[in-house]
């Protein structure tokens, strides 16, 4: 065997994948990458083209395997080559002759239908035998399945296709386009199913607070804070009277509400089976209520700053916060808070407190607060 043949045979494969390329669009472009149903229908076309066959066996040997030591046969050479275009095997390699190469002048015979070397004889792939002549397929072939019961051609698959129906062949072509069609969109769908799998299973939860005492909506700003696993806090803001609503993917929630005016709990959730919208109760801060009642009491002077002397611990530690950037929080005595919130100013209208702590006898021990718009106020 030249060793020139083998670099032809890869030139000849290369061409045979471009000519099938030409009026089909298998998976890959690469021949070495076809498996399934594009070896079929290149098996179909190649039937269609030469009325002869070639093995899925004989595909595997010599276009799946990157590294092809021996030539197939010249049965199945001569195949290939009018299957891209040339009358034979031996005409294929005078149009692709590379530098300093001669061919034998006996090698024509060999290639147009010859019996096979001993050496090719060895490396026997599953081929339907064809005779070929140089110029055309003979009409012998065409007419019958040429079979052999030589244990080198145990896999030779040769279908005639000249027998078949026309309408037929078009029909089973027609399904075969229809099934790869129906499994690209299978894969398709699957494909965003997975990549937006987090969006689609959102579900949305409600959840309304209530005052324990009172059984009604909280007229307060309330902070809900989300706290899930490997993730910083999500902090977000709930309106007066407004519930809150939250859109999760997660199966357990854990949220901590607060406000100045309500005790800060803590809620956790399995929402495998929770209910879209439920009402969760939260007790009221009855230090800051008081302060707030007292602070906007429309009472008599006197009597308020007699509660708020009793509501307050003489040690209390009050600070005020400022919403402009040149004070930022200043801290005040027990009595110079009582005379602020006991001056008759319209500036008490915009009195926020931020947080309130009481001790173990009963009074309040820590006061925030801020005056808001303080400064247009002055």
């Amino acid at each position: 065997m030249n060793p020139l043949d083998i670099l032809h045979f890869e030139q000849l494969k290369t061409e045979v994948q471009n000519q099938y390329l030409k009026n089909h669009t298998p998976s890959h472009d690469d021949i070495s990458k076809w498996k399934g149903i594009d070896i079929i229908y290149f098996q179909e076309d190649l039937r269609k083209i030469t009325k002869a066959n070639i093995s899925e066996k004989s595909f595997y040997t010599y276009f799946k395997s990157s590294s092809v030591t021996k030539l197939p046969r010249i049965d199945m050479l001569n195949l290939l080559s009018i299957y891209a275009g040339y009358a034979s095997w031996y005409e294929f390699k005078k149009t692709h002759l590379f530098a300093n190469e001669v061919l034998n002048e006996n090698e024509d015979e060999v290639e147009t239908g010859e019996a096979p070397s001993s050496e090719q004889k060895i490396d026997t792939p599953s081929f339907e035998p064809v005779k070929i002549e140089e110029k055309e397929v003979t009409s012998e072939t065409e007419k019958s399945i040429l079979q052999t019961s030589d244990s080198e051609n145990k896999d030779v698959t040769g279908i005639p296709t000249i027998n078949l129906d026309d309408k037929k062949r078009k029909k089973n072509s027609i399904v075969k386009e229809n099934l790869w069609v129906a499994i690209s969109i299978l894969l398709l769908i699957m494909v965003a199913f997975f990549a937006f799998k987090d969006m689609l299973l959102m579900k949305e939860y409600t959840f309304k607070f209530i005052d324990a005492d009172r059984n009604s909506n909280i007229n307060a700003d309330l902070d809900v804070k989300i706290l899930n696993k490997n993730e910083s806090p999500i902090l977000i803001k709930v309106l007066p009277n407004q519930p809150f609503v939250y859109k999760t993917h997660n199966k357990e929630l854990t949220m901590v509400v607060s406000s100045p005016y309500y005790k800060s709990d803590t809620i956790q959730r399995n929402l495998v089976n929770a209910p879209d919208t439920e009402n969760i109760e939260l007790k009221p801060n009855d230090y800051a209520i008081m302060l707030y009642y007292y602070s906007k009491s429309i009472q008599d002077l006197k009597k308020k700053r007699e509660n708020l002397n009793k509501l307050i611990n003489n040690n209390a530690v009050i600070y005020q916060v400022f919403d402009n950037e040149r004070y930022g929080v200043e801290t005040m005595d027990k009595q110079r808070y009582i005379s602020l919130v006991t001056l008759p100013t319209t500036s008490l209208e915009n009195l926020d407190v931020i947080d309130i702590i009481g001790d173990k006898n009963g009074k309040i021990s820590m006061i925030k607060f801020k005056i808001g718009n303080n400064e247009k106020n002055k």
